[in-house]
């Protein structure tokens, strides 16, 4: 798989302190396993504008949130779940974080496209249609 080029346009992202701190902890846990895609979290969290929780815009991608996006190359919508990768599950469409989809979700905003790479490292641009927030039971978990 391809890391991201140096220099390669990607939009403003943001998250909240809290979940920035928990995702790059989580990040540096896994770079042993996981190098490229832990890599790639930590550029993401790196650039990421961070915010109190209360300054979070609705909008804006979070772990548990729901999110659908259009593959750009293919037109194909998709539709799922950023999760932990303990709570990943295909089959339910719940992808980690810690894949390189998961790593370009977070953060963004409908109406904002990101240019990245696949597992294959195929590009891809995606472009974000909707976030829900979610559920208080799937906010903990």
């Amino acid at each position: 798989m391809a890391a991201l080029p140096k220099g390669s346009p990607r939009p403003p992202i943001v998250l909240s302190n809290g979940e920035a701190d928990v995702l790059y902890a989580l990040a540096l846990k896994w770079r042993q396993r996981h190098p490229l895609s832990a890599r790639m979290l930590l550029d993401e969290l790196e650039r990421a504008r961070t915010v109190s929780e209360s300054e979070l815009p609705a909008d804006a991608v979070t772990m548990n949130s729901h999110v659908v996006f259009v593959d750009r190359a293919s037109g194909a919508e998709h539709s799922v779940q950023l999760v932990y990768p303990a709570s990943a599950d295909m089959a339910r469409q719940r992808i980690s974080v810690l894949t390189p989809i998961g790593a370009a979700l977070i953060g963004m905003r409908p109406g904002r496209e990101i240019d990245w790479p696949d597992r294959l490292g195929d590009r891809r641009k995606l472009r974000i249609v909707a976030v829900v927030q979610p559920r208080p039971q799937e906010r903990a978990a």
